[in-house]
């Protein structure tokens, strides 16, 4: 299986979990979507807004070196990702707008990206002000590591709430592997 091939199998997962759970939130009422989770982040809103924040900022800083076919127009109605605690929007139908957009964003990026893309290096600024050079294969894995690490402490907090939220597994979620 080829890294690009990999990374587009991923992107579909991404898509596809998100809207499971995007539904799984939507059953909830609003006061569960905001209450204290006592966890590592303090409700179930505040982990949406921090798995987007991750995945614009990964998306800008590979945009902003030219790589698949992003560009940084593609984030002119985007919020500005800041900080790993930024809030975006309190308001649940808001957060689905904005995830699917990035989703969107995602996809493209995976489906336009090439093998020779995955072995540039990129350059950037932490959020920390560190100045780090990664290959770009190294990013795009960070980009799902993040999402999937931080969805597993939502689903761990949904499961808390009594949302039976399915089955995650790559192998159900996307069944056509990356064969596509």
């Amino acid at each position: 299986m080829s890294l690009v091939s990999n990374f587009q199998m991923m992107a579909e997962y991404n898509h596809r979990i998100n809207e499971q759970l995007i539904t799984c939130c939507q059953s909830l009422p609003t006061s569960d979507l905001v209450k204290e989770t006592h966890s590592f982040f303090p409700s179930v809103i505040s982990y949406w807004n921090h798995i987007l924040f991750g995945d614009m900022i990964l998306l800008q800083r590979l945009a902003a070196n030219n790589i698949s076919s992003l560009s940084l127009a593609d984030f002119s109605n985007l919020p500005t990702p800041k900080s790993p605690s930024d809030i975006y929007h309190q308001d649940f139908d808001a957060i689905v707008v904005l995830r699917r957009k990035v989703d969107s964003l995602i996809t493209q990026y995976c489906h336009d990206l090439s093998e020779a893309d995955c072995e540039h290096y990129i350059s950037y600024q932490t959020t920390e002000g560190e100045n780090i050079t990664k290959k770009v294969a190294d990013v795009t894995q960070h980009l799902f590591n993040h999402q999937t690490h931080h969805r597993g402490q939502l689903t761990c907090i949904l499961s808390q709430l009594g949302v039976d939220y399915g089955c995650m597994d790559l192998p159900v979620i996307v069944s056509e592997g990356s064969c596509k």
